[in-house]
């Protein structure tokens, strides 16, 4: 008991004597340590000592027979000379005893510890473990145990961190209808809340499209839409289907949601030399938010199709440079699948970003339009997607729209080393509401190429600046500009009255000639809407006349034409006809009906060796190619008859994802004067059936 005591004594004596004077002292210094800074002397000539005794110690005879083990405890001291002394040693043998002093006795003289800079004493306290034990492998197993308790901290923090993130998650508020993210443009869903949006008074902008959430939702409670609809079911799995998005979520600032995209369907041309048309289109459309000011959304499409024979032979003729046989109108380009079918992928995304309430800013590859009809003359939406920057700009009763497009021209003549061409277009149009039943619009488009190897020219980045300005400083061949104007008038509450006007070459002098110029190069539409026709709610009627003079949209310089993958950037016919449409469209809760009658007259070029002439209808073609300058009217060419009928019906089984069950029946009847390889007499009665998620606008109407 009395070793005890002083044991501890002097253990209790060192560990408040070296505790006291840590900030003042330095420790004994081994020669190896002299190296070290001076926050590490200690653990260095900790280290040296217990090495030197692993490597010294000698274990005696009986302590080994006996297989002992246990522990000695050491008190020694470090002189003002740098000599090392056993002061106390307490073991079960002596022999361990007279061993630890041995080795102590024979450890070198080291360099004293200091305090304040002058030699002093210094006393410590050791364990020797018998068996002995590598220090080493003792500092080895310490930084092991270090290394397990940092990695079950870190542990500890990551899951408190997770758990603060689920903590963080809550019920989703349906955030995408006020969010800056666009509505999907169908023809079919905008109808639902255009009357809402073209109420007397309002404010509203309704051209440019597509609209944006919160645009509409000043107008339409998306949320009343939802709870009108909705089918009450607790079970996940029904909800799921009929009511919810597949994956919701939202935390504490960001939410999005997941759904699949399916387009399956089968049907029935009477005119193909084939049994069945179908199409089967599977993918995912993702939508969020992150913060106040930033969205985001996207949709991949994986498909696979074969249509009618007529809609087919129009994806053939559009045919890219390039082993693969079709353009999928309004997709892209298709490889084949099998034998007489199509393989088109197709991808969509944007971001879209508000700095301010007034401004927002999209970036991403899709499509736009402009107008309040069915087509539009200004910029449509029957192209392929393509990359676009987009500006909106909303103040006072004003909104501008600036868009900057890069598109393709994918035919062999102008294809380079296998690569498509790469064009460039940029819009104006600012929408003014006059009063509170006129609305005014001024539109400005200019395309242009890579000439001078001048690439995205900078001077058309401005967003106010006049394009035809900038053609004439640049050089009347370096791009296409083009100017139009659109109104509206709404009549009343259940009447708006619309137009557009298209400007893309006007000499007054040969309109006063009164002899049919072919520079008299211009289009319009006039149409009307009737909401809640006939007293029936939700039963919109809609009439539209469309008419484009021949030339309009094409150029001399062969690349410069209104056009993206081999299709029109305005309306689906291009230019040359004349055109008369008849809309009904009637929603009842989850079930929809659409009509649609289209008479037209067109005028097709004849592509003989005989006549190689262009007509007027093809924007693709070059202008100098006519073959008269005056007597130039539409239809001219092979004047063409067309009639086009077709009734959708079905119902919305999940209306958040706009997933539908349908049938489709449609009637086209294609009428030329003159037969051709490319234009011949079609009559075609095309029945569908199938589950769609109804993301975008097919026109199969050409």
């Amino acid at each position: 008991m009395k070793k005890f005591f002083l044991f501890f004594f002097a253990l209790i004596h060192y560990t408040g004597f070296s505790q006291n004077i840590q900030a003042y002292e330095k420790s004994p210094t081994f020669p190896d340590c002299e190296s070290q800074p001076i926050d590490q002397l200690k653990a260095c000539f900790n280290n040296k000592i217990n090495t030197y005794i692993f490597e010294n110690f000698k274990v005696p005879q009986i302590v080994a027979d006996d297989s002992y083990k246990g522990d000695i405890k050491v008190l020694f001291e470090v002189n003002d000379k740098g000599d090392i002394k056993v002061l106390y040693v307490d073991a079960v043998y002596d022999e361990l005893k007279e061993e630890t002093k041995r080795v102590f006795d024979s450890l070198p003289t080291i360099q004293p510890g200091t305090y304040n800079g002058k030699p002093t004493f210094f006393q410590y306290s050791l364990t020797i473990k018998i068996p002995l034990v590598n220090p080493e492998v003792i500092q080895t197993e310490k930084e092991k145990a270090e290394t397990i308790k940092k990695v079950a901290d870190l542990n500890e923090i990551v899951s408190n961190e997770l758990d603060s993130i689920n903590n963080d998650i809550v019920k989703y508020q349906n955030l995408e209808y006020t969010s800056r993210l666009n509505i999907p443009f169908t023809h079919t869903y905008y109808a639902r809340f255009d009357a809402n949006m073209n109420g007397l008074g309002t404010n509203g902008h309704t051209a440019a499209k597509p609209f944006m959430y919160d645009e509409v939702a000043a107008y339409y409670d998306f949320e009343a839409e939802k709870k009108a609809l909705i089918k009450g079911s607790d079970g996940w799995w029904s909800k799921k289907l009929w009511d919810e998005h597949l994956v919701q979520v939202q935390g504490k600032d960001y939410w999005f949601t997941v759904d699949p995209v399916f387009d399956l369907q089968v049907g029935k041309d009477t005119e193909a030399d084939f049994n069945t048309t179908f199409n089967n289109t599977r993918g995912f459309y993702v939508q969020g938010g992150l913060g106040k000011k930033f969205n985001f959304s996207a949709s991949v499409y994986e498909s696979q199709g074969r249509f009618a024979q007529y809609y087919n032979q129009y994806a053939e003729s559009l045919k890219a440079f390039g082993p693969d046989p079709a353009i999928i109108p309004g997709r892209g380009i298709a490889k084949r699948f099998k034998d007489d079918a199509y393989d088109y992928p197709v991808a969509e995304a944007y971001l879209s970003y508000s700095p301010a309430k007034f401004i927002n800013v999209q970036f991403g590859h899709g499509k736009n339009f402009i107008g309040d009809g069915y087509r539009s003359l200004l910029q449509s939406d029957v192209s392929s997607p393509y990359p676009f920057l987009k500006l909106n700009t909303k103040f006072w009763k004003i909104k501008y729209t600036n868009t900057w497009m890069w598109l393709k021209d994918v035919r062999p003549e102008v294809t380079e080393d296998g690569a498509f061409l790469t064009k460039y277009m940029a819009n104006h149009y600012l929408s003014w509401n006059v009063s509170k039943r006129l609305n005014l619009g001024l539109f400005e488009s200019v395309i242009w190429s890579n000439t001078n190897d001048r690439g995205f020219d900078i001077n058309y980045l401005n967003p106010i600046i006049f394009y035809r300005a900038i053609e004439f400083e640049t050089g009347q061949g370096s791009g296409n500009a083009i100017v139009g104007a659109s109104a509206k008038y709404k009549w009343n509450n259940k009447v708006n009255l619309y137009g557009q006007f298209i400007l893309d070459e006007f000499s007054l002098s040969d309109v006063k000639g009164g002899n049919k110029s072919w520079k008299n190069k211009f289009g319009y539409q006039i149409g009307a809407k009737y909401y809640n026709a006939f007293k029936v709610d939700n039963l919109l009627l809609q009439f539209e006349y469309n008419q484009v003079r021949p030339y309009t949209y094409s150029h001399n310089t062969i690349v410069l034409n209104y056009g993206h993958n081999n299709q029109p950037m305005a309306h689906l016919w291009g230019s040359n006809f004349k055109e008369t449409i008849l809309i009904g469209r009637y929603n009842y809760q989850r079930w929809f009906a659409d009509a649609k009658l289209i008479f037209g007259l067109r005028g097709f070029d004849f592509n003989t060796d005989d006549d190689t002439f262009s007509y007027g209808g093809d924007i693709y073609r070059n202008y100098n190619e006519r073959p008269s300058d005056t007597g130039v009217e539409i239809g001219q060419g092979i004047k063409t008859k067309t009639f086009n009928a077709e009734l959708q019906a079905g119902y919305i089984i999940n209306p958040v994802s706009n997933l539908k069950l349908f049938t489709n029946i449609s009637f086209r009847n294609f009428n030329p004067e003159a037969t051709t390889m490319t234009t011949f007499k079609s009559n075609t009665v095309w029945l569908s059936v199938g589950v769609r998620t109804d993301l975008f606008n097919w026109y199969i109407d050409n």
